[in-house]
């Protein structure tokens, strides 16, 4: 039966809220207590002073050139010449090798075909931009650097690679297949000497990581790139300053961003090479035609410390034109991957496997069943 409005009870439940908190008027008033807690907000909520350097490198640097080292005397294993390349790279992490083999001529016309890629447009090199799907191209630059830098340096990565071929014979059809050629065969000579230093290196390494042989053979996905580099002509002195911390910078993540054993750089006409480490800032006048090979991280790995990993760095002053550097990052290919490919061909998966153990059974129950009958 429902419940009329004149049959509910005369006097409802009253709800009231709670009483406020008494104050302690003996201690302080309301207006003390909000004192006291902006007061602790304002000390707790302040922001710290924090105080730059004005530096992102530090100020002394260390004026040492690097052994010049005979390419073919070292691998003859003239131990004159180990021995210097070793006690180098025991100190600076780098050393000048003459005498390797490759023409500088042709290093100097894959320079000049080089020079081709960086003159492309800046919506074309937009289209083949490095990014996370894609480990090679150009680099972008951001942020306030943009308008100076693009003036000052710019990046290129390149690497044996077929999505790259193809990404740039769309964007530059006429020239890439020419400096595509050049870089293969200059690429596939580096390798080859620093094959040879990384083997004299590792038989005469004194320790040795447990790690070592991991690091060796460990296979990457797009091989060894090739970091090309152009440097930017007559600028003012306080925009070289801010360049070169930019370019360097830059030059550490792309080090971390590949890993590699060794790195030659070729940058024939700079004025300086800079050698940049935990030890500290090396600066040295490279010698003309030398390549200047720097240490991995990788190497550092399975030499258990013994040689160090470093960055390396060309500086060119004085140019009335832009200059092309390049660094190779090396890293051996695996010795054992295609022994790993036939291993995996002759692995049994879990569901044959299974179906293997369901025909045996069959097989049994039907030869009991066959000797029960006879």
């Amino acid at each position: 039966m429902a419940i009329s409005p004149e049959s509910m009870p005369e006097n409802p439940i009253d709800f009231r809220a709670p009483p406020p908190s008494p104050i302690a008027s003996g201690r302080r008033s309301s207006v003390t207590n909000d004192e006291v807690l902006t007061e602790f907000l304002e000390h707790s909520l302040r922001v710290p002073d924090l105080i730059l350097p004005d530096k992102i490198f530090p100020r002394q640097k260390i004026v040492e050139t690097p052994p010049r080292i005979d390419c073919q005397s070292l691998i003859a294993g003239e131990s004159d010449s180990v021995l210097r390349m070793l006690d180098s790279i025991a100190r600076i992490g780098c050393f000048q090798l003459v005498n390797f083999g490759i023409s500088s001529e042709f290093i100097r016309l894959a320079s000049v075909t080089a020079a081709g890629i960086f003159q492309l447009p800046p919506e074309k090199k937009e289209a083949v931009s490095r990014s996370l799907e894609r480990p090679y191209g150009f680099e972008e630059v951001h942020g306030d650097h943009q308008e100076a830098e693009s003036e000052v340096s710019e990046e290129f990565v390149w690497c044996k690679d077929e999505s790259l071929k193809l990404d740039m014979e769309g964007i530059w059809p006429t020239g890439y297949s020419n400096f595509s050629k050049k870089m293969e065969t200059l690429s596939s000579d580096i390798e080859k000497v620093a094959r040879k230093i990384l083997q004299i290196l590792h038989e005469n390494c004194a320790r040795k990581s447990m790690y070592g042989n991991d690091m060796m053979q460990r296979q990457d996905l797009i091989g060894s790139v090739c970091c090309l580099y152009k440097h930017g002509r007559n600028f003012l002195a306080d925009q070289w300053a801010s360049s070169l911390g930019y370019d360097v910078m830059r030059m550490l993540i792309r080090g971390t961003d590949y890993s590699h054993a060794l790195c030659l750089h070729v940058c024939d006409g700079s004025s300086e090479f800079h050698v940049y480490s935990k030890k500290g800032w090396v600066s040295f006048c490279p010698d003309k035609d030398a390549l200047i090979v720097t240490v991995g991280d990788r190497t550092q790995v399975w030499s258990g410390g013994q040689y160090k990993h470093v960055f390396g760095w060309p500086i060119f002053k004085g140019e009335d034109k832009d200059s092309i550097s390049m660094a190779f990052l090396y890293s051996p290919p695996s010795s054992n991957s295609s022994s790993s490919k036939t291993s995996k061909g002759k692995t049994v998966s879990l569901g044959q496997q299974a179906i293997l153990a369901i025909i045996l059974t069959l097989v049994c129950h039907f030869l009991v069943y066959f000797y029960k009958e006879v």
